[in-house]
């Protein structure tokens, strides 16, 4: 069984086309401004749902997807019940529907390696290229991010690299050209996207009884991301502000 948070139906902003994006529970990251915290614990609020059950969705708005369009796994972290996704993954690869996972890739083993050779596409976020400061913002170091986005370009896989700007914590000059030194040579990067930070999620810490360490953060300005894109794209052709 696979735990579900929740869904989306529709979904434009989480890989190609439209997409079914399916929240999954539990994650291994502690991001500061998670927009998402109720989806951190392993069991939380979420339903123990069957692969057939989500197949079934998948399938029934597969006329909705198009030609670029499919399912998206995201969460919380979908890679924590990777074990569990694989059948699901290969039915939904014998439907013919897109799949695309969401992660921050810092869990590997043999089931994870399945999941990313089973996915179509994946979007890899990177949360911060200076390790010392990934770990302020997630409590977690990157290089198993940094191994894991090795591994797709070794394996040929397509993936997107994603970046939350956040003014103080991870939207700092050097920090983003060391990243592009870093990928600059990929080929297996399609898209780079720019997620600007945002406070959508606030609401869901004062629910839970808990504190929001960032509520003194700023979203970015209109020239705080047109800087940002501009610094990308020095290393990278497809860069764009989600």
């Amino acid at each position: 069984m696979i735990r579900v948070h929740s869904y989306e139906s529709l979904g434009t902003y989480d890989g190609p086309g439209i997409r079914l994006v399916v929240f999954l529970q539990g994650c291994n990251f502690r991001c500061l401004y998670c927009a998402n915290p109720d989806t951190i614990d392993c069991k939380g609020e979420s339903k123990e749902t069957s692969p057939e059950e989500i197949l079934r969705m998948a399938v029934s708005q597969k006329p909705f997807f198009g030609k670029k369009g499919g399912i998206t796994f995201s969460g919380g972290e979908p890679t924590v019940q990777a074990k569990a996704l694989i059948p699901l993954f290969r039915m939904l690869k014998e439907a013919g529907i897109h799949i695309c996972v969401d992660t921050n890739g810092s869990i590997w083993n043999e089931n994870v390696k399945e999941l990313f050779t089973l996915a179509d596409l994946v979007l890899l976020d990177v949360k911060e290229f200076n390790d010392e400061r990934h770990r302020l913002l997630t409590s977690r170091s990157n290089v198993q991010t940094l191994q894991t986005a090795a591994w797709l370009e070794a394996n040929g896989k397509p993936f997107w690299l994603r970046y939350v700007l956040v003014p103080g914590y991870s939207a700092f000059r050097e920090d983003i050209e060391a990243l592009g030194k870093h990928f600059e040579g990929y080929q297996m990067i399609e898209r780079v996207e720019i997620l600007p930070y945002h406070t959508l999620g606030v609401h869901k810490y004062e629910a839970m009884g808990l504190d929001y360490q960032l509520k003194d953060v700023e979203q970015n300005t209109p020239e705080q991301l047109e800087v940002a894109r501009t610094l990308f794209e020095t290393y990278f052709n497809k860069v764009y502000v989600n």
